[in-house]
């Protein structure tokens, strides 16, 4: 999060997160407000309004379909799924979750 969130954040930001334990830590909540965005968590239980549940729900569709028998398959089955994956299709999983698309 402080490599990869934090330095791409600016001033008025809003941060949504899941109620995931580590997500609630001292350090991550003064990191973000210390680069100037807001934090918001989701309510708790609501898989619904998290565009991460219906990318997994995709992602566990197709390794269902691709069968993959080993780890190597597996690994493979991932990043095919990921590689095929479009921005256009992240921003619909937003949207399904009433985020608005500005």
């Amino acid at each position: 999060m402080e490599t990869q969130l934090v330095p791409t954040l600016k001033p008025g930001d809003i941060v949504v997160m899941d109620n995931l334990g580590s997500h609630k830590g001292k350090q991550v909540r003064q990191a973000i407000r210390e680069a100037g965005a807001k934090l918001l968590f989701l309510p708790k239980y609501s898989p619904d309004l998290n565009p991460i549940e219906q990318f997994f729900a995709k992602l566990k569709h197709w390794l269902r379909q691709a069968a993959a028998r080993s780890l190597d398959e597996l690994t493979h089955a991932i990043q095919h799924i990921l590689q095929q994956t479009k921005p256009s299709e992240c921003a619909n999983f937003f949207a399904n979750a009433g985020y608005d698309r500005t």
